[in-house]
């Protein structure tokens, strides 16, 4: 780490242009910093986990969640040919499982990533350009935060019926205000900046602007919200699947398979305790990982 970042005031801004490495030095300069962050590893492990899991994992094992073994129902962990055991219909609860966290990870990428992107894009115009333009994008990022999450993804599901797409419509609105109002606040500080009004004088354009020196200076904290956001959505669309308004079956999700099993649980707790766990483990996972990428990543936080 060069010296101008280890002495930077937390204060000021940093740039792209404080901090080099050389191509020949990035890999020991980012083992270096994985060495000081062992949060990163372990939450870079468990998220990696997760993904694949939930990307490969249903082809690589092989066995249709919706099939039915009516005389191996409740068949404990380990059975001959059902690693996790059965449900109460003696489907493969692993192939459910693996399933679930698929459908978990394509809701909580597309919601993040539209709230992200449409979040950004309003966030950054609203603090760089001020005025007018600001108290309008504001005033509509303040209403949009001020709805809940869950309560608006009801509402499209009461308008367009139960399953995934009104889900995802329905939290994306939600969310990206609150990545709108941390990137508006990050902007508002850096825009006086010396390195944004020298840009400003040599003549370069709005969008090099945003390009070059606000996106790179946003990105610890944006990282830390799109981790922290992945959680969210993944409990949300839990929450909903609970309630039978996210994924329909036959199609599997992590909380329609706990809203399934809660009424077997004296008879089968393996079957709430397995998806349960597998739906915290990768929650955890999300937050643990923004929080050390951040603190690897953005110099102002090292030491």
């Amino acid at each position: 780490m060069s010296t101008r970042a280890a002495n930077l005031n937390k204060n000021e801004a940093w740039t792209p242009e404080e901090e080099t490495w050389t191509e020949s030095g990035f890999w020991a300069n980012l083992a270096s910093l994985l060495s000081q962050n062992k949060i990163v590893i372990i939450s870079g492990i468990m998220v990696l986990l997760f993904i694949l899991a939930g990307t490969v994992g249903p082809d690589i094992y092989g066995v249709r969640y919706e099939k039915q073994d009516i005389y191996n129902t409740f068949a404990p962990p380990l059975s001959p040919g059902y690693v996790a055991g059965t449900d109460h219909l003696g489907r493969d609860l692993l192939s459910r499982v693996l399933y679930g966290i698929r459908i978990s990870l394509m809701v909580s990428v597309v919601v993040t990533a539209i709230s992200l992107v449409l979040g950004m894009a309003v966030g950054i115009s609203a603090g760089y350009y001020g005025g007018r333009l600001d108290f309008i994008l504001s005033s509509i990022m303040d209403i949009a935060w001020g709805f809940p999450m869950v309560l608006i993804a009801i509402l499209f599901v009461a308008a367009i019926g139960p399953g995934i797409t009104a889900i995802l419509v329905g939290m994306a609105i939600v969310n990206w205000a609150g990545f709108g109002r941390i990137i508006r606040g990050e902007v508002l500080a850096l825009r006086d900046k010396e390195f944004v009004e020298a840009a400003r004088a040599l003549g370069v354009g709005d969008v090099r602007i945003f390009v070059r020196h606000l996106i790179p200076n946003t990105f610890a904290v944006t990282l830390v919200m799109a981790s922290f956001y992945m959680g969210i959505v993944i409990i949300a669309e839990a929450l909903l699947s609970f309630v039978g308004l996210g994924a329909q079956p036959p199609l599997p999700s992590l909380g329609q398979i706990l809203s399934e099993s809660r009424n077997y649980m004296l008879q089968d707790l393996w079957l709430t305790v397995f998806p349960g766990a597998v739906l915290a483990f990768g929650i955890l996972g999300f937050n643990l990982l923004g929080d050390g990428l951040r603190d690897m990543l953005d110099p102002r936080l090292r030491v």
